[in-house]
């Protein structure tokens, strides 16, 4: 059983970060490192692997909304932080696990996704991210299936498109790599019907112009009631 139909069968309305991921990831599309542990413990062992400094993330099947929740602690550098972090998010209601991730470094954040038209069916969407994705409302949208071309010309057809070119002594974005991402999401709105919309915001730009998913969230309607 694949991670959507082990949640459908869980009556699950979306998958967790992790599994969102861990979804996209089997698709080809690059995600940050990142484990799934216990306890603070755990989280401490992982963040010396995965080197500091680190995210830990509270995690949980009905963790939709971490960030207002309070369950983020970003750019943590020490053993004593993480264990602390760790101490503090587990008591938040819903989390049942703490998600270690490697720290992204890059100031460039966008946003890709796909939605579920209930006329044009699954609809590609690209633009900027973070914490400007609904304040500035610079996005595009493309309706499946998509070619590389296609993906190209939605980039281009942003406001922000000089963010994608060389920006503070960095080099430009990997639009090959951005391109097969948006490509890829609406194979998978085509091939699974179940998913109703995938978030991946922020997708950060790192200092060598790749794109990598460092946040994900996938909603799902029940089979037989997802909207074409």
């Amino acid at each position: 059983m694949n991670l959507i139909d082990h949640a459908l069968a869980a009556n699950r309305p979306a998958l967790s970060e992790y599994d969102a991921k861990r979804f996209l990831s089997g698709f080809g599309i690059p995600i940050c490192r990142e484990a799934l542990v216990a306890d603070p413990d755990a989280a401490v062992a992982e963040a010396v692997r995965i080197g500091f400094p680190v995210v830990v993330k509270a995690s949980g099947v009905t963790l939709i909304h971490k960030t207002e929740a309070g369950g983020v602690a970003l750019n943590l550098r020490s053993e004593r932080e993480v264990r602390e972090e760790g101490q503090r998010l587990l008591q938040i209601p819903g989390c049942d696990g703490l998600l270690v991730q490697e720290m992204v470094w890059g100031d460039r954040e966008l946003v890709c996704g796909l939605m579920r038209d209930a006329q044009l069916g699954p609809c590609v969407m690209f633009g900027l991210g973070g914490i400007f994705t609904e304040t500035l409302d610079d996005a595009v949208f493309r309706v499946a299936p998509l070619t590389p071309t296609d993906a190209l010309e939605m980039m281009t057809e942003i406001r922000s498109v000089k963010i994608l070119g060389a920006f503070r002594g960095q080099p430009p974005v990997k639009l090959e790599a951005l391109s097969r991402l948006l490509v890829t999401l609406g194979e998978i709105g085509l091939r699974h019907d179940a998913v109703q919309a995938i978030d991946i915001n922020p997708v950060k730009i790192r200092a060598d112009g790749a794109p990598v998913a460092v946040d994900a969230l996938i909603s799902l309607a029940p089979k037989g009631g997802a909207q074409r």
